[in-house]
């Protein structure tokens, strides 16, 4: 809990623009800073994993492009990644199991959300704009505590 005057030292750690042919080199440097700032065992592994699949989400669904920021916030490693896509909500992300509940979409973003510390989706401020004049895209948002 922050007391009145203290504020969260956010420090970024890493920022790229991606496509599918630079997912395999993105996971590596997620990892490396992963490694860097002391995330550890098999919990580095289920972030890089939920990295991972935020990543081939947005190449998949939302152009085929994203931008990636990645994060030291406090006490945490926080992953934001952006894309130019239609948007969607953390509604389609299945409470269960994909397969288990019938739902057809958020397989790759199920683990993510399970393994996260914290997660959020948001509304994108793409540069792209919809039909309607509206700004496209999504923020995905996820974080894991490092102690």
């Amino acid at each position: 809990m922050l007391r009145p005057g203290e504020h969260i030292h956010r420090r970024p750690l890493l920022r790229r623009r991606f496509t599918a042919r630079l997912l395999p080199q993105l996971r590596l440097l997620v990892e490396e800073c992963a490694v860097r700032e002391g995330l550890c065992g098999p919990r580095r592994g289920e972030f890089v994993l939920a990295v991972d699949e935020i990543a081939g989400n947005a190449v998949e669904h939302a152009g085929g492009s994203g931008r990636l920021v990645l994060l030291r916030v406090g006490d945490e490693l926080e992953c934001r990644i952006s894309d130019a896509g239609p948007g969607f909500s953390e509604a389609v992300i299945p409470e269960l199991l994909p397969g288990l509940d019938g739902a057809p979409t958020g397989r790759g973003l199920w683990p993510a959300r399970l393994v996260a510390d914290r997660f959020a989706v948001a509304a994108g401020t793409a540069v792209t704009e919809t039909a309607d004049g509206d700004n496209a895209g999504a923020v995905v948002t996820v974080a894991v505590r490092l102690r």
